[in-house]
């Protein structure tokens, strides 16, 4: 399974900010959309992302100024990205790995989706319970 097998059950739109977002907007956003993260666009391009983890870390290492910062001051950047075709357990490997939990879904540069931790183990779940599901009828059948 690919990662645009999962976009392709999405019928929302990617919410996101521009590297000019104020942080005090951004994190209302945030607390609004109850989201964990925002793609941070810089025009057409991923510049970075925005998540719950970089207001800790900017409160911690600016004050509470730091609300009145723009975006492209405090994201994490560069933003660790994926294709479409890129499958879902190296997503989840990757996610893991590099200890994050969002990836912008890149094509031709292009950000066509916004992956998160939980959207992949959701599907591993879902597979395995299907896959276990199928082992009962089996036997029983059997």
């Amino acid at each position: 399974m690919t990662i645009a097998r999962l976009l392709e059950r999405r019928t929302s739109p990617v919410i996101f900010c521009s590297i000019h977002t104020p942080v005090r907007e951004a994190v209302t956003l945030l607390a609004e959309r109850r989201i964990g993260a925002v793609p941070v666009m810089d025009g057409d391009a991923v510049a970075g992302i925005f998540s719950e983890r970089d207001v800790i870390y900017q409160l911690g290492a600016r004050g509470p100024g730091m609300l009145d910062l723009n975006l492209g001051q405090v994201m994490t950047s560069p933003a660790i990205t994926v294709s479409p075709d890129t499958g879902v357990l190296e997503a989840l490997s990757l996610i893991t790995r590099r200890r994050i939990r969002h990836l912008p879904v890149l094509r031709g540069g292009r950000m066509v989706g916004f992956i998160s931790i939980g959207d992949l183990v959701k599907y591993r779940i879902d597979l395995i319970e299907a896959e276990a599901e199928a082992m009962r009828t089996y036997i029983q059948t059997a």
